[in-house]
């Protein structure tokens, strides 16, 4: 299927990485030297995928740097390390270990989140470097047992891994460690069992965007691939000065926290004048470890500080620009530019912690849960190495001669832009430069990889195959149902019939698609391996509309029971249950509405459109529906029922009542019309039954249909009416609907001695 990517000129990585995200389901691993861009293009891929997406971080600040939340919040894991097996744990493992069994029973996720996961199609994570592979695998078993799809790593959501791998390492325990490597060659999130199963795409973007200085970039580099050399390192020390302390106006960057904070207040003592503190303000759900500065903040005038936020209003400032406080008012505080004679005014911004919902419409959202508001300064004669990742300076002193970590000579230099704003406070010696050899082996597998355009049209086909298949799959659904049924069991046997049966009655009209279903399948199937577009093409623009007809049908009755339910008292569980069921066929609607637009965009080159107007029209159409039951409810109430709407006494039900109720009405010569006003039921509800007391020889199509209209619908099909329906009703040119020719079909498979299901 070379066909679906164009040859015409090379794409660049990020291009490349935007149309894996974008066209296929085949996971990326982003990476790049400092300054290349991932930041950037995380944001951009935020604001313009089609897919919806999480953006998770290994910790708080990451988190809210990216704009997302930790993966400890969002999936709800316990403290300690996961063992990706069944084992059992002892009494004094348990608290330090988890494993798929005491994740599921000790640490269940609750109904939002598992809304919120079965909705995504994309999990992005930032600062990968920072995710051990333990964690990565818990994740995976958390998106399998919550999607229900077991044979599929990640429950098959896709994964965009952002980060470099010469940066901050992943940290386990001694005590951790000696348990985990029984399972993981190492702790790197490339370890993981369920990355390693389903593979991923390595893009590595290599412009970099903040150095120019060609000799810096070859020394970052080689410090990069462990090949610094001698005269890399002598080159560096080029710019060791031992009054270091006295340039003004240049940030420190040092190993360890005590370090830069004792640096911070000693220069902040050593000036003159009152010192002034602020408070931040805190409210709603913002954790302490989230808090982008302290909470406590101690300033002078003359205080050299350094910005922790953008300015994305008047774009005055950027995270890591450093500036003098030149006055401190009641209200704000006067700033002086690095390297400008500008001084500006700042005052207090906000940051807001979110969190993943799912909203009314079932369409996921984030919600602000939390606020910090503080200036959005620091001190800054001195910053750790460690923070000092991601932030940008034209001048620095750089203190590395006590690097404990891999790869932490790296990061601080890779933070200038050009061997022109470098001065050493130490010289730096071979021992201090560490690169993690797990690393190295790994980033050894970029030049062994498929080429990368190879592996995008590969998963263009893959992901297109298993797109058209799953959008007309609705397994999911009858699933829900029957573990509905299962749960609620005898605890919710309503009083009136048709509440009894509105999720049998529902469960029986998917069930009944299956063979349809099945035979659409594999006409799609073959279309696509021939590479018969325009074929693929027309028979999705037909069956789309035929399946939104029939899940709009069943997205009303399953709102009916669950509007009907929520009257009564003790189904506030039963309720939420039939939420999940709401959501999903919600789901598979919302995929239906985009499985042409993403054909066309995959085999045309085309940008996908429309989604938002789709999204609109899906809404609107749910809001109608919720109107129209709303109003019915309150016309016709339920007499004489109890607060609960349970049967007082318990008895067998009457298997096929709710059809003889059908049959019986039609006898006393209801329209399916008023049987339907008369039940409660959609009219596809009330066709369904009519289609299977025709396949029964309990009813009988003249009732409905005449003689001709009989006989033009039978002439489309086969004889034994095995035609798809909606290729059925395509030929009729939409002249009868479904459920007619549903009937029609039934009195075939009748005569031809198959009865339907």
């Amino acid at each position: 299927m070379d066909t679906l990517v164009k040859k015409e000129g090379e794409k660049t990585p990020a291009q490349l990485a935007a149309e894996f995200i974008a066209s296929t389901g085949r996971h990326v691993f982003l990476t790049g030297k400092a300054g290349t861009g991932k930041t950037t293009f995380l944001r951009k891929m935020a604001e313009e995928t089609h897919k919806k997406f999480l953006i998770l971080a290994p910790t708080g600040i990451a988190a809210l740097n990216a704009g997302g939340v930790t993966i400890h919040s969002q999936f709800l894991f316990p403290l300690g390390a996961f063992i990706p097996e069944m084992v059992n744990l002892s009494e004094a493992e348990h608290g330090k270990f988890y494993t798929p069994k005491t994740l599921a029973i000790r640490h269940p996720l609750n109904a939002v989140r598992k809304q919120v996961l079965r909705d995504i199609d994309l999990l992005i994570i930032d600062e990968v470097s920072m995710l051990r592979a333990d964690i990565l695998d818990a994740i995976d078993e958390r998106l399998r047992s919550v999607r229900g799809y077991r044979s599929k790593p990640f429950g098959g959501v896709q994964l965009l891994l952002i980060g470099d791998l010469l940066q901050l390492p992943p940290i386990v325990r001694d005590q951790e460690w000696r348990v985990l490597k029984k399972y993981y060659p190492s702790m790197h999130f490339f370890s993981s069992r369920a990355l390693r199963q389903d593979g991923y795409a390595y893009v590595e973007l290599d412009k970099v965007y903040r150095q120019e200085d060609e000799r810096f970039i070859s020394i970052l580099n080689n410090l990069r691939n462990d090949a610094c050399t001698q005269e890399d390192i002598a080159e560096l020390n080029k710019h060791y000065r031992a009054d270091a302390d006295r340039i003004p106006n240049t940030i420190t960057l040092t190993t360890h926290n005590r370090q830069a904070d004792g640096i911070n207040q000693k220069e902040l003592d050593g000036l003159d004048g009152k010192e002034s503190r602020f408070s931040a303000k805190v409210s709603g759900d913002f954790p302490e470890g989230m808090y982008p500065m302290p909470s406590e903040l101690a300033f002078k005038e003359g205080a050299q500080i350094m910005f922790v936020k953008n300015d994305n209003v008047e774009n005055r400032f950027y995270n890591g620009k450093l500036g003098k406080i030149e006055s401190i008012e009641k209200s704000h505080i006067k700033v002086k530019l690095a390297g400008e004679e500008t001084v500006i005014k700042i005052e207090p911004m906000l940051w807001e912690n979110i969190k993943y919902t799912v909203d009314d419409q079932k369409e996921l959202q984030e919600e602000k849960v939390g606020k910090f508001e503080q200036y959005p300064i620091k001190l800054a004669w001195a910053v750790t190495v460690h923070k000092s990742q991601g932030l940008t300076f034209d001048r620095a002193i750089i203190d590395v001669g006590s690097a404990f970590a891999p790869g932490q000579v790296y990061v601080a230099l890779s933070r200038l832009r050009s061997l022109d704003g470098l001065t050493l406070r130490t010289k730096i010696t071979p021992s201090a430069i560490s690169t993690d050899r797990d690393v190295q082996t790994f980033q050894s597998i970029r030049d062994r990889q498929t080429d990368l355009e190879t592996q995008l049209r590969q998963g263009q086909k893959v992901y297109l195959e298993e797109a058209l298949i799953s959008t007309f799959d609705f397994d999911s659904i009858t699933r829900q149902i029957t573990y509905i049924q299962n749960k609620s069991g005898k605890k919710m046997e309503f009083s009136e019939e048709d509440m009894r049966e509105a999720l049998p009655n529902l469960k029986m009209k998917f069930l009944s698609e299956i063979k349809n279903t099945q035979i659409f399948q594999n006409q799609l199937r073959i279309l696509l391996r021939d590479e018969d577009f325009q074929k693929l093409k027309d028979r999705i623009e037909k069956g789309s509309v035929y399946y939104l007809n029939f899940l709009y049908d069943g997205l009303y009755d399953c709102l009916l029971h669950m509007e009907d339910a929520a009257q009564f008292a003790r189904t506030k569980t039963y309720v939420g249950q039939l939420g999940e069921l709401d959501q999903l066929i919600m789901k598979s609607i919302a995929r239906l509405q985009m499985i042409g637009r993403m054909v066309n965009s995959i085999v045309d080159h085309a940008p996908l459109e429309g989604m938002a107007e789709d999204g609109r029209k899906r809404r609107a159409k749910r809001e109608a529906f919720l109107a129209k039951i709303e109003a019915h409810l309150k016309a016709n109430p339920r007499q004489g029922v109890s607060k609960t709407g349970r049967r007082k006494k318990k008895g067998p039900t009457q298997k096929g009542a709710t059809y003889e109720e059908t049959y019986r009405l039609v006898k006393d010569g209801l329209s399916v019309k008023n049987i339907a006003i008369k039940r409660s039921f959609s009219e596809s509800t009330i066709e369904s039954h009519v289609a299977r007391g025709i396949s029964e020889g309990r009813l009988e199509p003249g009732s409905f249909l005449e003689k001709d209209q009989i006989t033009e619908i039978s002439g489309v099909f086969d004889q034994d009416g095995q035609r798809n329906l909606s290729d059925v009703h395509a030929e009729l040119k939409g002249k009868y609907s479904y459920g007619q020719i549903r009937m029609v079909q039934a009195f075939l498979r009748r005569e031809s001695g198959e009865l339907s299901e």
